[in-house]
């Protein structure tokens, strides 16, 4: 009887054991997937730096109608307030980009984007203002 006690101590002190290592992994695998998820994630840009980002899309859409030389003026007046002002740097490129776009389709350049490019765009600089409470969008330029 002895015998059969001890192997049931045995089996249930690894079946704890196992218990213990599963949870461990579990909890080790779910910090690595945060871990991972937080690193790749876009940086979260504050609400004003959104609402600025907004504020030269919706200039940017007008100017990308009217005359070239109107809007490179704009451009040269735009580009550094939103240096100095815009403290995310990541969302500052991809508005710094739509800027330069708006100029090209001013001039009618062949290098100007197309729908699907401004739309790429737009899903990075949403990714920055997810956490900001301000929604952005990019409409397609010179319309």
């Amino acid at each position: 009887m002895e015998t059969t006690h001890a192997a049931n101590n045995r089996r249930r002190n690894r079946v704890i054991i196992g218990a213990a290592v599963a949870a461990l992994t579990l909890s080790l695998a779910g910090g690595a997937g945060y871990w991972w998820h937080e690193r790749n994630r876009p940086s979260q840009a504050s609400a004003a730096d959104c609402r600025m980002a907004r504020t030269i899309i919706t200039e940017a859409q007008q100017v990308s109608a009217g005359p070239a030389p109107k809007a490179e003026k704009w451009e040269q007046q735009t580009a550094p307030r939103r240096r100095t002002h815009m403290k995310d740097g990541y969302l500052g490129y991809n508005i710094a980009q739509y800027e330069a776009w708006a100029v090209l389709t001013a001039q009618k350049s062949p290098e100007a984007p197309s729908v699907k490019d401004v739309r790429a765009l737009e899903d990075k600089a949403r990714g920055h203002c997810a956490d900001s409470g301000v929604s952005l969008t990019m409409p397609p330029l010179g319309a």
